[in-house]
């Protein structure tokens, strides 16, 4: 197969498949957590305790008091990562008029020049999570091929993005092509491994902080 018609590929049957087993494994993941029910909670809550999961929601976002300085690897590694692949996916302009076709809404992107610098920072940021996850022995300890594998689909779209972007290592067609893959790969994956946090963060936020709100403990 020549690269044209690999590219073709990524861009038409295979990213459909991928599309649809992720909205799948989505769904069913979803109605996994959903349908465990939550049993009734009959004791009188306390007067403060409206709101607490939304706030919870937000707060659980920042480092409690103390880990920043303790784990400074962790929390700020973890901050650049996050906000350098939200910028790639959400306001890279190829991106935005793959959603405008996809949804039909788009917004305004980033200047190319600063998404780029951020999937830079991002790659950097897993490779500095990798080297303290691989050197730090609690962390060694605790890891399953799950986190790798989590880490290592993560960081090829970011990877693959960014080679295609500066015309490097291969033709242009085909790490294109490349990178497109490597995308549908985490679509796929994304609901059967660690990665459906992307989901199910907030949930749990908010739940921890509702029933916690509801016995007037601090969450």
């Amino acid at each position: 197969m020549n690269p044209l018609d690999l590219l073709t590929f990524a861009r038409g049957d295979a990213l459909n498949w991928a599309l649809m087993l992720f909205a799948a494994g989505v769904v069913l993941r979803l109605f996994e957590i959903f349908g465990l029910g939550r049993k009734p909670d009959l004791a009188q809550p306390r007067s403060d305790s409206p709101g607490s999961g939304w706030r919870t929601m937000f707060t659980r976002s920042l480092p409690p008091q103390g880990l920043l300085k303790r784990e400074p690897v962790t929390y700020i590694g973890g901050y650049v990562f996050h906000l350098g692949l939200l910028a790639n996916i959400f306001f890279f302009a190829p991106h935005i008029e793959f959603f405008r076709n996809m949804f039909g809404i788009g917004w305004p992107g980033l200047p190319s020049a600063m998404v780029d610098a951020s999937a830079v920072a991002a790659i950097a940021a897993l490779g500095v999570l990798l080297a303290h996850r691989l050197t730090n022995p609690v962390k060694r300890m605790l890891s399953g091929f799950g986190d790798y594998l989590a880490w290592a689909v993560t960081l090829l779209p970011l990877l693959t993005g960014y080679l295609a972007y500066h015309h490097l290592l291969f033709e242009y067609t085909l790490m294109l092509s490349l990178h497109l893959f490597s995308v549908e790969l985490l679509l796929v994956l994304l609901p059967f491994t660690k990665l459906f946090h992307t989901f199910s963060v907030f949930i749990s936020r908010w739940y921890n902080g509702d029933i916690f709100g509801r016995k007037g403990v601090a969450s």
